[in-house]
């Protein structure tokens, strides 16, 4: 996908993006502390600490560690910081054991000061809190020594009197026991004097000085309220451009005018962008109410290319007719019957009325007089968009309610030069108002330059199918977004089966560029420079295409066989098997014979065999 798309994709998908943000805003909001909180964790300080020398047979590790994670320690330190919340400090320290000789004591703080001091005030509650169990626990167990000292040494004496007034044979016998509890004596009283010494000192010290260092902070740590919103309103825009991208991956509705082109298999002849929310809300063609907005000018492009490749009858313009040829323009009319453009669609909401209307209005800009039938009896709509009320229409003519002639249901619109036939109330089935549809468009040939049909849509009724093989030619009109390969499929093959020339597609609200064109030329086209294929110009003249056969007709890939616009004038009266002019006919081919042509200049012959045809 082009960085163009990219950006066609999220203009489509705003609003997930914007509720994405939102949402992300929201959440940010709600977890973050109100105002600007206090970094504690922006500078760390690490201290160690060892039993002294010579107590590391009796000092260890666990038992330090056991005491310093206790609570007395963090009231000790916070009254040495004259904090008064000893939970405070409790969460800005952590003890840990790197050894069986050697505690870590890591602390944080807002700064290097407060870290530095709270790492010390830490230290020293270990070292004295600790020193003063261990003299405390000394001191209780030098008491229960002299206890077991002095009974030592009463058992001493008292063998040492049994010595002394034993005889001389009997000495020897004493003499092991009194040397036992002399030995046990002294080792007791070596015990008290060791914990009497080591009491007087501190059991554990400092070791080294304090190491502080400032941590690497990131956006994702920071404290700050602003910048965590920021941080969760790019999370968030960032989650809905993803999601974005893959909605847009799994929606395969025809969007771009190449999707469009390969799901129809014809050209797109026209495209009409976006249309703002105000521009939609108008009720009148938007080539008559914003004739300088770049839709309408598109619409004038579609009319263009329609003039351009239509049939000659199409291409004939009203504009300097002088008052004689008003007069005459009846007769000819019969003589050379005005072109019928059905616009159809796959389903509802491809904007086939808009496209109908505004259409009208840019043909009668070029002088044509251009009458407007609303078919689509099951939600009539032309009415609203070209100013007319309502009343009795096409439905009535159809089902053989109103008789009279069609110009007393001609109605003129907001648009100068443009007339309608409404759908009018009638409230027969629709399918079954179609059955005079094919007497109903001849006579009305006879009144306009210009035949415009607006239909049902094409997949939703039947209506379209019934009326299209009574026109000259189709416009299918396809909103983006609105339509999937598949229907887009059948419509093209419905419309090949008839066997009327399909002028191409006009594309509706189309959002941006569709990326570079790829061509094939599976079809038959020839190459066009640069590695393109031509598409075949769905105007040229043509001789009557036969049937498509059953193997090829409903192939998609394979080539579709239209005919062309001058269809009608192929099968007219006069015409030989190959499609060329029959004598007396001018080259013309619109006329019902050379004899009436030629014999009667004032056209009173073309009127009765017009008439009869």
């Amino acid at each position: 996908m082009e960085p163009a798309n990219h950006f066609t994709v999220l203009r489509r998908y705003w609003r997930l993006l914007v509720g994405c943000t939102l949402a992300a805003l929201v959440v940010g909001w709600l977890l973050t502390p109100t105002g600007d909180t206090v970094d504690n964790a922006k500078w760390k300080c690490k201290v160690a600490i060892t039993p002294v020398a010579g107590a590391g047979d009796t000092v260890r590790a666990d038992q330090v560690l056991s005491y310093a994670q206790g609570s007395d320690v963090a009231t000790a330190a916070a009254r040495q910081l004259g904090i008064a919340d000893a939970a405070a400090v409790i969460a800005r320290r952590t003890v840990t054991a790197d050894s069986a000789q050697m505690l870590s004591i890591a602390t944080t703080g807002p700064t290097q000061q407060s870290c530095s001091d709270l790492a010390a005030a830490y230290s020293a509650a270990i070292i004295k809190g600790f020193s003063d169990e261990s003299a405390k626990s000394a001191a209780e167990t030098v008491k229960k020594l002299q206890a077991q000292a002095d009974a030592q040494q009463k058992q001493l004496d008292d063998i040492q009197q049994q010595f002394n007034r034993s005889s001389a044979g009997d000495q020897p016998k004493l003499q092991p026991k009194l040397t036992a509890a002399s030995t046990s004596l002294t080792a007791t009283l070596t015990a008290i004097s060791k914990l009497q010494n080591g009491a007087q000192t501190d059991a554990i010290q400092q070791w080294g000085s304090i190491d502080a260092r400032q941590s690497a902070g990131n956006l994702l740590s920071s404290p700050s309220r602003s910048v965590r919103l920021g941080l969760a309103v790019a999370l968030g825009l960032g989650l809905g451009v993803v999601a974005a991208l893959m909605l847009s991956r799994m929606d395969t509705r025809l969007r771009t005018r190449n999707a469009v082109e390969e799901g129809f298999n014809l050209p797109v002849i026209g495209e009409v962008p976006q249309l703002s929310r105000r521009l939609r809300r108008l009720r009148e063609p938007l080539v008559r109410a914003r004739p300088s907005d770049p839709a309408a000018e598109a619409y004038r492009s579609l009319r263009s290319t329609l003039l351009l490749t239509g049939p000659d009858a199409l291409g004939r313009s009203a504009a300097g007719r002088t008052e004689w040829e008003r007069a005459e323009l009846a007769p000819r009319r019969l003589a050379d019957p005005a072109p019928v453009v059905l616009v159809a669609s796959g389903s509802s909401g491809d904007g086939r009325t808009t496209t109908v209307a505004n259409l009208a209005a840019a043909l009668a800009e070029t002088g044509r007089e251009v009458l407007v039938l609303d078919c689509d009896f099951r939600h009539p709509q032309l009415h609203a968009h070209l100013g007319v009320g309502g009343g009795p229409g096409m439905a009535e003519l159809l089902s053989g309610e109103q008789l009279g002639e069609l110009d007393e249901l001609i109605r003129p619109t907001n648009v100068a030069g443009v007339s309608l036939i409404t759908g009018g109330n009638t409230t027969a089935y629709p399918a079954a108002l179609v059955l005079r549809a094919a007497e109903v468009l001849r006579r009305a040939r006879r009144y306009a330059d210009v035949i415009l049909v607006d239909t049902s849509p094409l997949l939703h009724a039947n209506d379209a199918y019934d009326l299209v093989q009574h026109a000259d030619a189709v416009l299918v009109t396809v909103r983006s977004g609105n339509v999937t390969p598949e229907q887009a499929d059948r419509v093209a093959e419905l419309l090949s089966r008839t066997g009327v020339p399909v002028a191409g597609v006009a594309l509706l609200a189309s959002f941006g560029p569709a990326g570079r064109r790829r061509r094939s030329t599976a079809g038959g086209g020839p190459a066009a420079p640069g590695g393109r294929a031509a598409l075949p110009r769905a105007a040229a003249p043509l001789s009557p295409s036969p049937p498509p056969s059953p193997d090829r007709g409903t192939e998609r890939g394979a080539e579709r066989t239209a005919p062309s616009w001058a269809r009608r004038d192929a099968l007219a009266p006069g015409r030989n098997g190959t499609g060329a002019a029959g004598p007396g006919l001018h080259g013309h081919g619109h006329g019902p014979d050379a004899g009436a042509a030629d014999g009667d200049p004032t056209g009173a012959a073309l009127l009765r065999e017009a008439e009869e045809r």
